[in-house]
């Protein structure tokens, strides 16, 4: 899970104020590393190992200069997370690149073996860096020296990439002197928005990994990028579309159970109203399983915020806000390791004790991964005062790795391996349990663009939608992201 946006502007315009604005929007897709790349006559460059407030300065931002930029955020789940995997990449020859991307290659160590028969040595294990190689020499073999590549050399270059690159993906990339390029995987896996806006002087062109991105800068969101498509924006502004394959559209149901931020709408479904129908019919199911009536209904922030005001509207009891979240926390699933996930609880939430004391507390939760966060929080509740603890989940079980970019490693890490609802209820601590069902989270997010007629439900089920996940790769990705912790803990030691 990361978070881009890549601006294409008016000549004689600087875009990085507005990329520094969208990476804002976005921190919280990743908060390992940030960094910008624009160009001019050439690249300008800054990237560094934190959060945006914490890498850019005003020197810095100061020399970011020229009308075509793209910016980064990044949480590793390929690679150590060093200085080297630091997003945006760039190549200034054959021709001047730069890119980024969310998602996670799934053939990546075999894309670094191959880049390296050929004599390619990637200098970092950011799997980005493949991606941009297998792009340029695809352009590079339709492209002469000095000329500049036309609609149909680009789209033949994504082409080349989605042959080659398997997994989920969606990428901007900026060409030196002559425009910007926005492709998605060919399952649409992960999102990507483009949009424009009209300025003093002249159309501005920008797309992002979420909607908001487009909103804290003023555009307006004109396209919801769609599986195996592609958006050029040449060096007259002109915008060249192309479908580039026939695969069945399979977006990760994820991005609206948590990831993306709320105010933002992905492949045209806003993720409020989908939380708020995630709520709803959770609290029907609560009501058909005979469940307890609690006393309250209290989510565990945020991103479950707007089910836990729905599904209290549902059973008709009062909604409630009984942990303070300390906003200057990271996000506990996607901290790099069980310690910090652990440590970090009792740092980011705190109970309000008025709320619990004496009373039946229903915690309403998106997802349980490993089930240590959800443990604490109970015993949190239970020591504020709750007499009894109940949770709702705005999700089902999880029980499969997911090759495509969220950090679920290995199927042991699951609490819902192997165990029972009420198995799982007793090994978090709480005296009731309810999951949402399945197809009910799939309807709920369906209802927002009936014209979607499946989600990628992996890390549910098993089932990949891209039908190359082999049992072999899963070992591979586990292997590779268990050498990424030990080196991060290995860091970690020596500072």
């Amino acid at each position: 899970m990361c978070g881009f946006i890549g601006i294409y502007g008016p000549n004689g315009s600087d875009v990085a104020l507005e990329i520094y604005e969208g990476l804002l929007a976005v921190q919280h897709r990743g908060q390992d590393a940030s960094g910008i790349t624009t160009f001019t006559d050439k690249f300008h460059v800054k990237k560094g190992l934190g959060l945006v407030r914490d890498v850019f300065n005003e020197r810095n931002m100061a020399r970011l200069r020229g009308p075509l930029g793209v910016g980064h955020v990044r949480y590793p789940t390929v690679g150590v997370g060093s200085n080297e995997d630091v997003q945006p990449f760039h190549m200034v020859f054959p021709m001047g690149i730069a890119m980024a991307h969310n998602g996670n290659v799934t053939n990546f160590l075999e894309l670094k073996e191959r880049l390296a028969l050929k004599g390619v040595r990637l200098g970092s294990s950011c799997d980005v860096e493949a991606i941009l190689y297998v792009f340029a020499r695809a352009l590079a073999d339709r492209v002469k020296p000095i000329q500049k590549p036309t609609p149909e050399d680009v789209f033949a270059a994504v082409k080349v990439v989605h042959e080659k690159v398997k997994g989920a993906y969606s990428v901007v990339a900026i060409l030196a002197d002559v425009g910007m390029v926005c492709f998605r995987d060919p399952y649409g896996i992960k999102p990507i928005v483009f949009g424009q806006k009209k300025t003093e002087q002249g159309t501005s062109y920008a797309c992002a990994s979420e909607s908001v991105v487009l909103d804290v800068n003023g555009y307006d969101r004109t396209l919801d990028i769609g599986p195996g498509q592609c958006v050029y924006v040449d060096v007259d502004r002109t915008i060249h579309q192309r479908k580039l394959g026939d695969k069945p559209h399979r977006p990760c149901i994820f991005e609206w159970v948590y990831f993306a931020r709320p105010d933002s709408m992905l492949d045209d479904i806003s993720v409020y109203r989908t939380r708020r129908r995630f709520g709803k019919e959770l609290g029907e199911q609560w009501k058909r399983s005979g469940a307890p009536v609690p006393d309250a209904v209290i989510p565990i922030p945020d991103s479950s915020r707007e089910a836990a005001m729905a599904m209290a509207e549902a059973i008709e009891v009062p909604y409630r806000e009984g942990l303070v979240k300390n906003r200057y926390i990271g996000r506990t699933f996607i901290m790099p390791s069980q310690g910090a996930r652990t440590n970090s609880v009792r740092r980011k939430l705190n109970t309000i004790p008025l709320e619990f004391a004496g009373k039946d507390v229903l915690l309403v939760d998106d997802s349980i991964v490993r089930g240590n966060t959800s443990k604490r929080i109970v015993q949190m509740a239970r020591d504020a005062g709750a007499r009894k603890v109940y949770m709702a989940v705005t999700s089902p079980p999880l029980v499969s790795p997911c090759p495509y970019g969220i950090d679920m490693a290995t199927k042991t890490e699951f609490i819902a391996s192997n165990r029972s609802t009420e198995e799982i209820a007793r090994e978090i601590g709480v005296d009731h349990l309810v999951y949402l069902d399945r197809e009910a989270m799939n309807e709920a997010a369906r209802a927002g663009n009936p014209k979607l007629e499946k989600f990628c439900n992996a890390c549910f089920t098993g089932e990949y939608p891209t039908g190359d996940v082999t049992r072999e790769m899963l070992i591979a990705i586990e292997g590779e992201r268990c050498s990424a912790q030990i080196a991060i803990t290995a860091d970690a030691a020596q500072a």
